[in-house]
């Protein structure tokens, strides 16, 4: 079963849900009815919220599970975030520009630049 839609295919307006109905009783109901925030996510962006759930938000959990790299998810987290109308680290004020640099960091250790040993002294503030 496809998931509901939240844009207009032809005009990108918001859609709103005007009727819902029962397959197991044949139950209609009809109205208008507030679309989730996730109605827009992408499936594969479910799947990863449903997966973060999951493991409790553990990345390293969920970076077995996927077979992907921290900084691969941490991308896909912001994405999401960003889908939902939110912007990272926007709540943390001065937090951005650490989280740059965390971001630098973990992707030097991904390429294999760092080791991780060398990533965990800067990440830690010794270097």
């Amino acid at each position: 079963m496809k998931t509901t839609l939240s844009k207009c295919p032809v005009c990108e307006g918001e859609l709103t849900v005007v009727r819902l109905h029962c397959d197991t009783c044949g139950t209609s109901i009809e109205g208008r009815f507030a679309n989730s925030a996730f109605a827009g996510l992408k499936p594969e962006q479910l799947d990863f919220i449903e997966t973060f759930v999951r493991v409790e938000g553990k990345m390293n959990r969920m970076a077995d599970e996927m077979g992907l790299s921290y900084p691969t998810l941490r991308n896909r987290l912001h994405e999401i975030i960003r889908a939902l109308g939110y912007e990272p680290g926007k709540d943390e004020p001065g937090d951005n520009i650490v989280e740059e640099k965390r971001r630098e960091i973990l992707e030097k250790l991904d390429a294999g630049e760092i080791s991780a040993e060398e990533a965990m002294r800067i990440l830690q503030g010794e270097e």
